[in-house]
């Protein structure tokens, strides 16, 4: 049974406040922090182990979080009615914190598919991929076809449609189509797919001509492209996007894994539905996984910009130049200038489930995210879905929604996403392996088909964030090399195809 000195987290001797460890009662006295609690205190919530004055900060990581609304007592539960945010400077000290990756020698290796052109993949789809939302249904009817009737091609992992609702009601030239190109020309190249089949009506402003010259991109045997118009409506479409499967389906299936090193892996790095204790086990826990896929020579990205925001300091101190740590401060300033613009703020995320599971402020939520990205330099910084080119720890400017964010990392090349929960996120994205990290016991057990690893672990002490770390990273491999993720097994990927979509719908 847990003693009062065990319900509570010290995560930095100058903290203003713990983390409840479990529910815990009015008036516990918390041993260690020589604290009485005042009111009852929720799990992953805070509680203050010092008198804290109205106006003044208040630490968490030894970072602020926020400042206090109201005096503060000692005992008090701090959240949404006595912390809010507040502006401060940040000292962005950069590449102070740079430092040499100790690489391994001989890397770790996995199972992947070798492309012809040497790049790996993880998965073997061939899939078809709408220009438009008006050719999302025959994408659909064609991918139907192939459901469950795929025994004679053991080595295709599935025919996938990806639809979207935009790609018309927009200008046919500026950012806005710039981004949903550049986003369907990196599932286009992606590795995972072995051919793609792009649909549209044709009339639509995402003409695929100019998508296909905008991109460099060409029809050949691995990529074919028609609109609904030219084939003569959505009976013969489906009729030919059919053939079109049936002919690609005998090479897709002449794959076969081989050994290779897990410099070749590109992960994906996520938090949906996180809680209190997303920044002290599932997400550091992450991170220790990122910083041994770096030193086997691995490539990770880091995303979400408005979810790194109060924490960005974190990582310009890490960057490997003052140029790198600069590009990442201009999109949180463009984030900054597109909120105003749009009559919001940065603070409106966290979300409501964000807040019942212990977060009250963006920048507590921030510092916690950022646990994702290991320890090791930021080489580069990204646009959204544009091509990751860098090997080692990345950023990608994207939103914090998680399938608009996942979709730019996997335009980008992401092989496989990893993703951290406290709520219980579903998610998968096809056709990249998505895992999912549960931050607490209570939530793997209670949602056990979904997770596929629990960190919770860590919040009750029977291991540490390295040992889990480790056993994520074996589990990252297992999974490149062809092991389900829980996602997969369920079916997820096929609805979480969501490029950005900026600007006016017209």
């Amino acid at each position: 049974m847990l003693q009062a000195a065990d319900i509570v987290i010290r995560l930095n001797p100058a903290d203003d406040v713990v983390i409840a460890r479990v529910d815990i009662p009015a008036g516990t006295m918390l041993l260690r922090e020589e604290v009485r609690t005042a009111v009852r205190v929720p799990p992953g919530h805070k509680i203050a182990v010092r008198d804290i004055a109205a106006g003044k900060p208040v630490r968490r990581y030894n970072q602020i979080i926020g400042f206090a609304t109201g005096y503060i007592k000692a005992g008090d539960h701090v959240h949404v009615h006595n912390l809010a945010m507040g502006d401060f400077e940040r000292d962005y000290a950069y590449c102070a914190e740079m430092k040499p990756t100790q690489y391994v020698s001989p890397a770790a290796t996995f199972q992947g598919i070798v492309r012809p052109d040497g790049r790996v993949a993880t998965r073997n789809y061939i899939g078809i991929i709408t220009s438009v939302n008006c050719s999302a249904t025959v994408a659909r009817l064609v991918a139907r076809q192939f459901e469950n009737r795929l025994d004679d091609f053991p080595n295709v992992d599935g025919v996938v449609a990806l639809t979207h609702k935009t790609g018309c009601g927009m200008a046919s030239e500026g950012e806005a189509i710039d981004i949903l190109r550049r986003t369907t020309a990196g599932y286009i190249r992606h590795a995972n797919f072995h051919s793609v089949l792009l649909v549209g009506l044709g009339c639509e402003a995402n003409q695929i001509n100019h998508l296909l010259a905008a991109q460099g991109l060409k029809r050949t045997d691995h990529l074919h492209a028609f609109t609904i118009q030219d084939k003569g409506g959505t009976r013969k479409a489906v009729e030919e996007g059919v053939a079109r499967i049936r002919e690609l389906l005998p090479d897709a299936n002449r794959v076969a894994r081989e050994t290779v090193p897990a410099s070749h892996l590109t992960l994906g790095l996520q938090c949906g539905g996180s809680d209190g204790y997303s920044g002290i086990s599932a997400n550091p826990a992450l991170g220790a996984a990122v910083d041994l896929l770096v030193r086997h020579g691995g490539s990770a990205i880091l995303s979400e910009t408005p979810e790194i925001y109060g924490a960005e300091h974190l990582l310009t101190r890490r960057a490997v130049s003052r140029a790198v740590g600069e590009k990442l401060i201009r999109r949180i300033r463009w984030w900054e200038e597109h909120t105003a613009r749009m009559g919001n703020e940065m603070n409106n995320n966290p979300s409501p489930g964000n807040k019942a599971g212990g977060l009250t402020t963006i920048l507590e939520k921030s510092l916690g995210a950022v646990a994702k990205g290991g320890t090791t330099n930021l080489v580069d910084v990204f646009e959204y879905a544009a091509p990751v080119t860098a090997k080692g720890f990345v950023f990608m400017d994207t939103p914090g929604y998680d399938p608009v964010s996942a979709t730019g990392q996997v335009a980008g090349g992401a092989n496989m996403i990893c993703f951290t929960t406290g709520r219980g996120s579903a998610y998968g994205c096809k056709p990249a392996p998505s895992l999912k990290l549960a931050t607490n016991t209570a939530l793997f057990v209670k949602q056990e088909d979904d997770m596929d690893i629990n960190c919770g672990t860590i919040v009750d002490g029977k291991e540490s964030i390295e040992a889990v770390g480790a056993r994520f990273f074996e589990l990252i491999l297992r999974t490149a090399s062809g092991e389900k993720s829980k996602s997969e097994q369920w079916g997820y990927g096929d609805d979480e195809f969501a490029p950005w979509t900026l600007g006016a719908t017209m």
